[in-house]
């Protein structure tokens, strides 16, 4: 099905799955003061809920990525949507934190088969060499639009019915991804000799690649900082930003509290992300990833320190979350891009899904420290600076990445 054509069935498909699917990701900072309001934790135990999440998510991912190439992309994603709507309803029943942290192991698995690790190795077979990048960006800015719509979408439904209900309405919202999988069609675009490569050669490859430990431990940073930011920012913005003064902008245009803040501002990390996304794809067709990654990194280190030593206001709220979106998922495409160039797209997902897991283990740790900190000190800032650091790392760890295609291993 590869074709000359940028917009086909199966990148449109993928971008109504990845949309669906993070929107609803996306949104569970959002649930983070009213769970915790209801039962009395403290932030912490809910932060490791959702830490919880993003580290089974990490684990799923080259799970499922094997399970897609070895038993077909639309099983993988079937079996991702139902164990995903699963979680959810379980957990609209859940009333402890422990309950909750088991649950979330669900809901993380089901969120590594319906996300980038199946989905992008099925966009990136479908596409042709010339549209690959762009095509990919695409399909990671399809996740930006979910974001876009989710935290908002669930701050509207929490305004009508209780933050259970609105588990089971997402729930049923993941199960409408099956009606996309027809559409899910790619072949698997590999030379003969990637062909007979086995999963296991391409791994044992891949594992002796200095460039392939570089690629896995600079992706941890930016774990670390979007799970962070998704899971606390609402409520950091609710607890530390100056007063949204009457009769101003925002007030105009309804956005009258913090809080509605809060959610607004990851809407608006999506919304300008998709751009960034998109940029970043198009570029990735023209300049050296490996050093556009690193700039990513880079403007994100000077960023989100600008972000902490400057005062706290409506106004840099939002500036900061429109300069942060448009570097937000930028790394997808060209991390998930650069994989599929130097190893091929036989085994992509797999690869993916392996390097993914890094960026969900900084996902963990960003979740969690952001609950644990909070509890200690009262506030975010340490855990913030610990972002700043990883994000100076990962720019430089990308720099001595060999940006070429490895030799495949010749069957005996």
């Amino acid at each position: 099905m590869s074709s000359a054509r940028l917009m086909t069935p199966v990148l449109i498909s993928a971008c109504v799955i990845i949309l669906i699917s993070f929107a609803v990701r996306a949104s569970f900072g959002v649930f983070q003061i009213p769970i915790a309001d209801e039962f009395g934790w403290a932030r912490a135990e809910f932060s490791l809920a959702i830490a919880i999440q993003n580290l089974a998510w990490g684990i799923g991912q080259p799970i499922f990525g094997a399970f897609a190439e070895k038993l077909g992309d639309r099983r993988a994603i079937i079996l991702g949507a139902i164990t995903y709507a699963a979680g959810l309803v379980l957990s609209s029943f859940a009333v402890s934190p422990v309950q909750h942290q088991l649950l979330e192991i669900m809901v993380g698995f089901g969120i590594a088969g319906t996300g980038f690790g199946v989905i992008l190795a099925v966009v990136g077979r479908a596409s042709s060499g010339a549209n690959r990048s762009m095509s990919l960006a695409i399909a990671t800015a399809a996740g930006s639009a979910g974001q876009v719509v989710g935290a908002p979408f669930a701050e509207y439904l929490l305004g009508m019915m209780p933050w259970q209900s609105v588990f089971l309405v997402f729930a049923a919202l993941i199960l409408s991804v099956i009606l996309f999988l027809p559409f899910m069609r790619a072949p698997i675009t590999a030379t003969k000799t990637e062909l007979e490569e086995s999963l296991g050669q391409i791994l044992l490859r891949a594992g002796k690649d200095p460039s392939f430990t570089l690629i896995f431990l600079g992706f941890f940073s930016c774990g670390y900082q979007l799970a962070f930011i998704t899971a606390h920012f609402p409520a950091f913005v609710t607890e530390m930003c100056g007063p949204i003064m009457p009769g101003g902008v925002l007030h105009s245009i309804g956005i009258t509290t913090t809080s509605a803040l809060g959610a607004i501002s990851i809407s608006l990390i999506g919304l300008a992300n998709i751009a960034g996304t998109l940029l970043a794809g198009w570029l990735g067709n023209r300049f050296t990833k490996k050093y556009l990654l690193a700039g990513i990194y880079t403007l994100r280190t000077f960023v989100a320190a600008a972000f902490i030593l400057l005062p706290i206001t409506p106004l840099s709220v939002l500036l900061f979350s429109a300069a942060m979106g448009s570097l937000w998922l930028a790394t997808v495409p060209l991390t998930s891009g650069l994989v599929a160039h130097i190893w091929g797209l036989r085994y992509m997902g797999t690869l993916y899904g392996i390097v993914f897991f890094s960026h969900q283990l900084g996902g963990f740790l960003g979740v969690w420290l952001g609950g644990r900190m909070y509890d200690v000190y009262g506030d975010y800032t340490m855990v913030w600076w610990i972002g700043v650091g990883v994000g100076a790392f990962s720019a430089i760890v990308h720099l001595p990445v060999k940006e070429k295609r490895t030799p495949v291993a010749v069957p005996a």
